[in-house]
């Protein structure tokens, strides 16, 4: 059984199994796990069984889990996993130590050790993702850990079930594994979704007369089933040959506390494995969608596309619009790449990253003794570009006495340098980007009105990045696999609980703060899927996927008491308007009655009106 092991300085070392679904540690003495020290909280963390996994959560809103060595808001605990509350260090264990005391074992030491090879498999295999690699490992321990001759992994796929491997004592590959299958207890195991036992098959009640048991004259079988959420990943079947190695119910115990780890393991391998063929599409998608660097393909980004081929041909003028982070130059770039000034310079300037006072020397350069410290001539980004393209990004930032200038060189395409009277002739293209509304601006004196419609010949406007529907994820994921290629880490992508974070996003830093998080999360995870807690974004729910009667039996029941609470409880009034015999309703309120569900209010006068 888990264990808390509690080390507090100045006092014994003491444990405490974990058997509740949630466990709550403090200081008050009404806490399943109590810790006597005043720098943790009354009630500072609840330890949390969904059946197959141990997570931590802090309760205290100014304080912190130290995990590992680590800060924690949230953690999802494996063996040996240490964590720090106040000066009180617990550690979780995921099998109860042997005491120490010369008192009897709690369990048998061939038990306790099949648990620690169970923990050891685990350990080593959790970083190991090629599929066929780790199921035939995973076999190979099942077969030693549980004492048999041979054991199978049986998987579901679509509607049915398939043995993906089969491995013998020998650890060789079982031919025709198939035909030494009992359908039956398979079966019950898939219908139960509970662990089954068969000690000796020949001479068992239920069993025994089963065609599969008969022909196949077996002794000894195990079955357990891989759940992950409660959904059945498939089962582990184990058989033994001879009359003299009988399974007992240790080894079923030990078999089932395997298959909760492995579960895990598997859950990760197949959602990897699937990870690899998700890249396969997203490279072959992204191909599809990508317009040069430039990804997406919602209808908004189409029309930009559109805009981008028409104009880039042309010299002529363009502005592009769009909140900040939305990828604006690199629209401008798409621009001077399909343009026939492709092989000229594209320089870019960000208007509001200079200081005014050197904002005109950096565009349009200087002569020597121009001002203090101006010691030679410098030509300016405006001769930089001169034969390609240059981009003004930020353009409503620039003063105005700049404005008046950058219209002379539009007008006229000389340059005059600071310091100087003589023009020089240049040949660019303007492209200019802003995230202000520039005709309020105009209204408030800010920006000049016949620069603007000299810079807004042809306008582009990027949408953001919350409205471009799936080009969130597909962007999400394109900066994913760079990141984590650039910096060589584990993650290989990130988990449903991360993508529907991700699309819950308003992102209103739209792509550079999706690029800044994504970065941040690749470089610090701890997992081979990112979290939501890797990227800052808050936890969302994934939802439950139910076979389609019980979520029509769901919807029913929610439609039912929604329909008696708008007739005010009246179940008469409520089975009238729904078409429907009165005692449906009437069963309808005695089953959540049964179930312990909330039932709607009733009104009294409800039986006279029957």
């Amino acid at each position: 059984m888990p264990t808390l092991k509690i080390l507090l300085p100045g006092t014994p070392p003491k444990s405490v199994r974990v058997y509740k679904r949630l466990t709550s540690i403090g200081r008050a003495q009404a806490n399943d796990v109590v810790v006597e020290d005043a720098g943790i909280g009354e009630t500072h963390a609840h330890l949390h069984f969904d059946g197959r996994e141990f997570s931590v959560t802090c309760l205290e809103k100014n304080a912190d889990l130290v995990i590992n060595g680590k800060r924690r808001r949230k953690h999802t605990l494996i063996h040996d996993d240490r964590i720090k509350l106040g000066r009180a260090e617990l550690v979780f264990s995921v099998f109860e130590e042997a005491p120490q005391s010369d008192g009897e074992r709690s369990q048998p030491v061939s038990e306790l050790g099949a648990y620690r090879k169970v923990y050891d498999f685990s350990a080593r295999l959790l970083d190991k993702y090629d599929l066929d690699e780790l199921l035939g490992a995973m076999m190979d321990a099942i077969v030693d850990v549980a004492g048999a001759d041979k054991g199978f992994l049986v998987l579901t796929e679509g509607d049915g079930l398939t043995v993906k491997v089969a491995r013998n004592l020998r650890k060789e590959n079982i031919e025709g594994a198939v035909a030494q299958l009992s359908d039956s207890i398979i079966a019950k195991v898939v219908r139960t979704r509970q662990p089954l036992i068969v000690s000796d098959a020949l001479h068992d009640a239920e069993f025994a007369n089963a065609q599969s048991v008969m022909s196949l004259r077996l002794t000894s079988v195990m079955c357990v089933p891989l759940l992950e959420r409660g959904s059945l990943l498939g089962v582990i079947y184990v058989g033994a040959d001879g009359i003299g190695r009988l399974f007992g119910q240790g080894s079923l115990d030990v078999l089932t506390v395997f298959a909760a780890q492995a579960s895990i393991i598997l859950r990760n391998a197949l959602l990897v494995s699937e990870l690899k063929l998700d890249n396969q599409r997203l490279q072959t998608e992204l191909e599809r969608t990508r317009f040069g660097d430039i990804i997406g393909t919602c209808t908004a980004m189409q029309e930009v596309y559109k805009r981008i081929q028409k104009v880039a041909a042309t010299d002529i003028s363009v502005l592009i619009t769009g909140e900040t982070g939305t990828g604006k130059e690199l629209v401008a770039r798409e621009i001077h790449r399909r343009s026939p000034r492709a092989k000229g310079a594209f320089i870019s300037i960000n208007c509001g990253a200079i200081s005014e006072g050197l904002l005109e020397s950096e565009m349009f350069g200087h002569v020597k003794g121009a001002f203090t410290g101006a010691h030679t001539n410098k030509a300016g980004q405006f001769h930089a570009a001169n034969g390609g393209t240059l981009f003004l990004d930020e353009i409503g930032e620039m003063p105005l006495h700049l404005q008046v200038k950058l219209l002379r060189v539009l007008q006229e395409r000389v340059v005059v340098r600071v310091g100087d009277t003589r023009p020089e002739p240049i040949d660019i293209r303007i492209v200019a980007a802003t995230n202000r509304e520039l005709e309020q601006e105009i209204k408030n004196g800010r920006f000049r009105e016949d620069l603007y419609f000299r810079l807004n010949v042809v306008q582009l406007h990027l949408p953001p990045l919350r409205e471009r529907g799936d080009d969130l994820l597909v962007i999400g994921k394109y900066l994913l696999g760079r990141y984590a290629t650039e910096y060589k880490t584990q993650v290989k992508g990130m988990s449903p609980q991360a993508a529907m974070a991700i699309k819950r996003h308003p992102w209103p830093g739209n792509i550079r703060e999706l690029e800044n998080r994504i970065k941040k999360a690749v470089v610090l995870a701890e997992q081979t899927l990112l979290l939501p807690d890797d990227l800052d974004l808050e936890q969302v729910e994934t939802p439950q996927i139910l076979p389609l009667a019980d979520a029509r039996e769901r919807w029913q029941r929610e439609y039912i008491n929604e329909v008696l609470a708008l007739n005010a409880g009246n179940r008469t009034k409520t089975a009238r308007d729904l078409g429907v015999d009165p005692r449906t309703i009437f069963r309808h309120l005695e089953q959540l009655e049964q179930e312990g569900l909330a039932v709607p209010s009733v009104r009294r006068d409800d039986a006279e009106e029957r």
